[in-house]
Parts: structure tokens; sequence; C-alpha cells
């Protein structure tokens, strides 16, 4: 909205101070400390809002690890919805909102919210951890992916647009042709999902989230440049380095949920947060055509997923279990490591990966 009022104000020669807000990396550093002071100011009257509304809190799997029932019984869940409203405002706030990639993104992540709402509302009605069901929750994300992919596509250059790009290699292109969309949508619906097996332990999907979102922040500014993209050798996507605004903003989201999320956490961000924030990064990803960087800089998530399936996989083959526990956070937990060790050493790979993606900018 500023940008919009920025470029009609130096255009007509008025208020040359708005000239800053024409750049793309001034407004995102407002746009991330804008989500961040409204996380803070917002957190604790959210939480106390929840508690009243919940009461008993989010349900716990009676499945789970046994620690969780005594410790995380009666935290409220939910807090995704802060996270959503401050990433929400700050975009619409700096964000260029002519822009088609930025509607494409942020529409996708609050739709995903949406799901996770729903899902986190029949819990708690419930109070039982049975929510939305298992083929009305995917068919809504599948629709949402799908719609996006689409949408995405027809926002990208012809050359580039049915295609999927390759790290270290920029001439290696897979062309999909009328595919695109459907493979857009696995990518958006898996890492929706991905986030949410994550999301088991305080502060430990969060922390992920927002070292992806700096990455492809610092990504989507290079794919939106001619020049950097030409220069780091990757495929310039005209349009998405408004995308970096979007980024900074949740990465100013999360940080100020990681205020209140943070080990022992007085909020969870629950099926609402952890949804979105899978979504967001999918469609980013989708949006610059970095799907298969996403899964080296989200490659916790891809091995928290890869456990899930293969614990199951194996159980249904043979009755046992590779794993102690699954998703792998609880199997640690199971060996008795201390949640706060496991999240920050999680922490800790998460930021490797972080660097690694951005190691895919070959210099020529």
């Amino acid at each position: 909205m500023l940008y919009l009022l920025a470029s009609h104000a130096v255009h007509d020669g008025h208020m040359p101070l708005f000239n800053l807000l024409r750049y793309i990396t001034f407004r995102a550093g407002c746009a991330c400390l804008t989500a961040l002071v409204i996380s803070l100011l917002m957190g604790k009257p959210l939480i106390a809002m929840l508690r009243r509304i919940q009461r008993g809190g989010q349900p716990i799997r009676a499945l789970g690890p046994e620690r969780h029932l005594l410790e995380k019984t009666g935290t409220p869940t939910m807090g995704g919805v802060l996270i959503l409203f401050s990433l929400a405002i700050s975009v619409l706030l700096w964000g260029d909102l002519e822009n088609g990639f930025v509607w494409a993104v942020l529409l996708t992540t609050l739709a995903f919210g949406a799901v996770g709402f729903a899902d986190d509302y029949l819990k708690l009605s419930r109070r039982n951890t049975d929510g939305v069901s298992k083929r009305t929750r995917l068919g809504a994300e599948f629709a949402t992916s799908l719609a996006c992919g689409w949408y995405l596509q027809t926002l990208m250059p012809a050359d580039v647009a049915n295609m999927v790009a390759f790290p270290f290699v920029k001439d290696l292109l897979l062309p999909l042709g009328f595919a695109f969309p459907i493979f857009a949508m696995i990518t958006i619906t898996g890492f929706g999902n991905a986030v949410n097996f994550t999301d088991g332990l305080d502060g430990l999907a969060i922390v992920p989230v927002v070292i992806a979102a700096l990455v492809f922040g610092i990504l989507s500014y290079v794919v939106g440049n001619h020049v950097f993209a030409d220069y780091l050798q990757v495929h310039a996507v005209p349009g998405t380095g408004e995308l970096a605004v979007f980024c900074a903003a949740l990465v100013g989201a999360g940080l100020g949920f990681l205020w209140f999320n943070a080990p022992p956490a007085s909020v969870f961000m629950g099926d609402t947060g952890s949804l979105s924030l899978g979504g967001a990064l999918g469609s980013l990803a989708v949006a610059i055509k970095h799907e298969l960087v996403l899964c080296i800089v989200g490659g916790l998530f891809v091995v928290e997923t890869l456990s899930v399936v293969i614990q199951v996989f194996w159980y249904k083959r043979t009755g046992r279990r590779v794993f102690l526990m699954a998703p792998i956070h609880h199997h640690f937990e199971k060996k008795g490591w201390a949640e706060p060790k496991i999240v920050i050493r999680f922490w800790i790979i998460s930021v490797i990966l972080g660097m690694c993606g951005l190691a895919t900018l070959k210099l020529r």
C-alpha cells in the first residue's frame, strides 16, 4: 500500500523522501520490523484470550511421549494466528499490491492457515486430537496448491514457466508442460504437511522456517533482478524480487512468535501456523523456480516427513518400528535427550542447510 502511495507521490514530484519506498531492500527491512513489533505487542493479549477461550489448551496425544502429558497439557494453541496477522498486515503495508506473485503467495499462505484453523478448532471443540478428516484436509490443500501453481505459471516468462530448474546447473531444465501445476501442488502441499510434522517441540519448527524465509528472501531478490540472476547463474523471474518483502515479514513474524514459543512455550502455533508456514515456503519455492533448493534449505522438514513415511511403511510390512517413535524428534526424546538439546541441535542443522542453499548461487 505504501509502495503505491510512494509511486504516485514521486511521479507527481511530491515528497521526495517517498523515493525510499521504491527500494525493495528498504521496504523489506521495514516489513520485518513491522511484523516483529506487531507480534510482540499482540502476543500477550492474544495468548491471554486463547487461554480464556480454550481453557484446557491443546489436546495432547495419549500415544505421544509421556513427558508431554505432564509438561504441555494446558498450553493454548492456534498461536499461528499471531504469525498470520503480523505477516499479512506487514505485507499489505509494505508490499507492492499490484504484484501477482505477492498475492499468490500471501493468499496461499492464508488459505493453508484457514485449513489449519479449522483443524485446530475441531480438535479443541471435541477435546481430542481428531480434527478435519484427512480426505477433506488434503482435498482443500491440493485445490489451493493447484490453483496457486497454475496462477504462478501464468506470471512467469514463457521460457521457464513449465520448467523445473536444477541447482548448480543453469542450463539443465526439466520440461513438465501441462503437468507443472501438479508438480507445484505436490511441492506446496508436501511442505505444508512437512512443517506440520516438525512442529512437535517448543520452538522446533519456527526457527527453521525463519532461516528458510531468510534464505528465500535473498534468493527472491536475486531471481527478480536480471543482472544479479545472470551473474549468479540462476533463471530470472521478473517480479519475484517483491517476494523479498514477504520473506522479510515472515522472518519478523516468526521471530516475534518465537519470543512466546521458546521453551517452555506459552503458546503453540498449532496447525494454523504449521500448515500456513509450510504452504508459504512451498509457494515461494515454486514462484522463484527453486523447488529443489527448498529440499536442501528445508532438509530438516524433509527428514521429519521421511521418518514418518518410513515408520508407517515398515510397520505395516513387518510389524516392527525403525524408530522408537516418529517423527524423528520424538525418537530422540525416547532415547532420553532433553527437549532443549534436540531443538537447538536441529536449529544448528537448519543453519547449515540454509548456508548450503545459498551456496547454490554460483558465480560465473
